[in-house]
């Protein structure tokens, strides 16, 4: 069975219950970096960087460590910019 996560607003769930494990942002956050260190533009030897912002719902401090890991085993530059106005 071939799961989906996306639909046309993102990721929705409550955080904890399936889909919106941190283990699942990790992944997410892993298959991101990736991709963005694949990317044409992107030199040999350099690291992308990706900033994270966050609104202040305590579940974001959770999902965002677990973003940073899966971007940071990606090998991108992560910048936690804390929580943001959306």
């Amino acid at each position: 069975m071939k799961r989906r996560y996306f639909g046309t607003d993102g990721v929705r769930g409550r955080v904890g219950e399936l889909p919106i494990t941190p283990e699942l942002v990790m992944k997410l956050g892993w298959a991101a970096g990736r991709t963005l260190a694949a990317a044409d533009g992107v030199k040999r030897n350099e690291r992308p960087g990706v900033l994270i912002g966050k609104d202040t719902r305590i579940s974001g401090y959770l999902l965002e460590a677990a973003l940073e890991a899966g971007l940071s085993a990606a090998g991108v530059d992560v910048y936690l910019c804390g929580p943001l106005p959306t």
